[in-house]
């Protein structure tokens, strides 16, 4: 039985690498910042979460959804800003409106499933990252092994979250991950600056 052959091809990250190419620095921001606080806190925010941290969750989606709806064309310092007050405002606003008692049970029951919570937030962080590389949302054999190694990655950022019981640590090692890419473009970085 011959290993069959894969058109990779027809699944190039065509955007990130116009971004890349039009504004690397932007792509660093993007990649090294801005994709690792949102994500983060989209995906590992509720395995074995504080109250403030459900909250963070909610943000985080917020920023995801919203940002769907943003002209493409807009600035990306000034979409940014806006998004980052946006998110403070909601912040305290659902620290305000929801009850202590309702964080506090969704907490309880978050701890007591955290497992699967882990295991189902790791295969969504690679499901979402099929979005790199096609418009809709498809899934094939090629896919699925482009896509596994984000949800080997989103376990072992789960995992580093519940060990270190705080955000802080993967969102560092999710940054790091999307860094190495800018390692091998530092070159091109510093021919923008000379």
């Amino acid at each position: 039985m011959a290993f069959p052959s894969f058109d990779f091809e027809k699944y190039q990250q065509t955007e990130l690498f116009n971004l890349l190419e039009e504004n690397p620095f932007v792509f660093g921001v993007m990649a090294i910042i801005v994709a690792p606080i949102i994500e983060e806190g989209a995906f590992r925010s509720l395995i074995k979460p504080t109250e403030n941290q459900i909250i963070y969750f909610c943000c985080a989606w917020f920023i995801l959804i919203s940002s769907i709806f943003i002209p493409p064309d807009a600035h990306w310092v000034l979409k940014y800003v806006l998004l980052a007050l946006s998110v403070i405002l909601i912040f305290m606003f659902l620290k305000a409106a929801i009850p202590q008692k309702t964080l506090s049970a969704i907490k309880t029951w978050l701890h007591l499933h955290y497992k699967a919570v882990w295991i189902v937030s790791a295969f969504l962080f690679g499901l979402v990252h099929v979005f790199n590389y096609v418009e809709g949302f498809e899934i094939n054999i090629l896919l699925f092994l482009l896509i596994f190694p984000r949800i080997i990655a989103g376990y072992f950022f789960g995992k580093v979250k519940m060990e270190n019981k705080g955000m802080v640590w993967p969102i560092v090692m999710h940054a790091m991950n999307n860094s190495i890419i800018l390692f091998f473009l530092i070159p091109k970085l510093f021919s923008l600056f000379i």
